[in-house]
């Protein structure tokens, strides 16, 4: 802990000679004579519910206050690093690979330079693993129940593995030592750039920003997130937020629209003026507060795939249930709309989808006007939909292997275990252990007659802190399904009063 401290120290050094400072007066000169680029508005500190290390006010902060600014000359970008001519020269050969490719090569590439990168002690201080959802196993995959988490997964496993298979040609050019060439280190360097990386204006792939990637994520507010007018765009929530993480993309709304979304477009970017990433306070903190960013409105399965975590209240989460192709037939809602919010309310789309197929085919044209100004169309056919809505979230939950009780016993088991002796006997009133027997079997440790003063492995505990995340997820979802059936009943009471 001593040796994590001193790291520390030297990284804010180090950054405070870059420019990089949390001081309101402007400045992106190297500060030889201070020993921190932060102690005007933010300090290091750890948050133990709310995302672990992030940055804390030092002082009340108000809303759109500039809290950090990070020179252009510390940011790491694929032009920075190539301004070495021997990777430039290399790379210049290999032209098929994407901007993100290049730049997971040129963080190995810098990595494998050791004390000698000129970013050598921001290197050190980066995440040593990642939880995304790229370097889940087959046990934490399956562990997620839910076939779209599991085909996300998939697919997110299979892209890794491509990208460097795709990349391996230059790295081999580049002549990196063999640790560097693994996919191990690939997942690593790739896990690091989906999770840092900031939008810069000049290259798609984005940059790393020391000190600024300490700022842990505060999703978009409901009053932002939520406008159901909106729906009939294409969903955009996969997408890093163009002002602010790296590759998004503009859907164009009117103004009104805008402003109503403006509130999380205001936490930093690149401005040109003073040539820096500048970031602002997105709210009014406290002193001790943990001040936060917003960088895109993302879903918790959206955020295990890029980021390796998920929120506990998270409003601008999505369950999507199977729907029965002829719904789908009978709107021109985009298939991203039709879901169920966080809270268990069904979308505006959802719900204008249903209405309209539960209407005779002859008077859907008739009848379309009502549906997409949100009206019902009539008691009969509120109930219907309502009945068939929760009859679908609880076969839903019926055909999933464990229960909401089940999840529940079992992460509370993982929260407040000491040890994994503690673990087994805590899960033993579980209906089921076939998930838990799956897990031991993942690491040969189903023979064990007795698991007292078991100490797992250290590929077996990182393991099992992906185990949770699934489990995490998983309750999440099912409890948004279970939250619709209790909406649908309060719904059909109203009827019958």
């Amino acid at each position: 802990m001593e040796q994590e401290q001193q790291n520390l120290e030297s990284f804010l050094t180090w950054a405070a000679q870059l420019g990089i400072s949390d001081s309101s007066a402007p400045t992106n000169q190297p500060q030889y004579c201070l020993s921190s680029c932060l102690g005007s508005s933010l300090c290091v500190a750890h948050f133990p519910h709310s995302g672990g290390r992030g940055l804390g006010a030092v002082r009340d902060l108000k809303k759109g206050e500039i809290v950090l600014r990070v020179p252009k000359s510390a940011l790491m970008t694929r032009e920075s690093v190539m301004e070495d001519e021997k990777l430039c020269f290399v790379v210049s050969r290999h032209s098929c690979l994407s901007s993100a490719q290049v730049l997971i090569v040129c963080l190995l590439y810098e990595m494998g330079k050791g004390k000698t990168s000129r970013w050598h002690p921001y290197l050190m201080h980066l995440p040593h693993t990642y939880d995304i959802l790229a370097m889940f196993g087959e046990f934490e995959k399956r562990a997620l129940q839910v076939d779209e988490a599991v085909w996300v997964t998939e697919k997110a496993i299979l892209k890794a593995k491509s990208e460097w298979k795709e990349a391996l040609a230059l790295m081999e050019d580049l002549m990196f030592r063999p640790q560097f060439l693994t996919l191990k280190a690939w997942l690593w360097a790739a896990a690091t750039i989906s999770s840092r990386t900031l939008h810069i204006p000049w290259d798609e792939a984005g940059c790393l920003c020391p000190v600024g990637d300490l700022f842990n994520y505060d999703a978009p507010g409901e009053e932002s997130s939520d406008i159901e007018g909106l729906e009939h765009f294409p969903s955009n929530s996969s997408i890093h937020d163009p002002n602010l993480l790296n590759g998004g993309k503009n859907i164009m709304v009117d103004a009104e629209q805008f402003d109503s979304h403006s509130q999380r477009l205001t936490d930093g970017g690149f401005e040109e003026d003073v040539n820096a990433y500048c970031f602002y306070a997105r709210a009014h903190y406290k002193k001790g507060d943990q001040v936060l960013l917003c960088y895109g409105t993302y879903t918790n399965l959206e955020l295990l795939e890029h980021y390796g975590f998920l929120l506990q209240e998270n409003p601008n989460d999505k369950v999507f249930i199977p729907l029965e192709p002829a719904i789908y037939f009978s709107t021109s809602w985009s298939m991203e709309s039709l879901y169920i919010h966080h809270n268990g309310k069904p979308s505006f789309a959802l719900l204008a989808a249903l209405r309209l197929w539960a209407t005779p085919q002859n008077k859907r044209k008739s009848v379309g006007h009502l549906v997409y100004s949100g009206s019902q169309l009539s008691a009969d056919n509120e109930i219907f939909i309502t009945k068939w809505l929760s009859k679908t979230c609880a076969t839903v939950l019926k055909n999933l292997p464990t229960s909401i009780d089940e999840d529940t016993l079992l992460l509370n088991a993982m929260h407040s275990s000491q040890d994994f002796f503690t673990f087994m006997e805590i899960t033993k009133p579980m209906s089921s252990r076939d998930e838990i027997y799956a897990f031991l079997d993942a690491h040969d440790m189903k023979g064990a007659h007795s698991f007292t003063g078991v100490i797992l492995s250290r590929k077996a505990r990182r393991s099992m802190e992906r185990w949770k995340l699934a489990v995490q997820w998983r309750l999440k979802y099912k409890k948004v399904l279970s939250d619709c059936i209790t909406y649908c009943n309060e719904i059909l009471d109203s009827f019958i009063k």
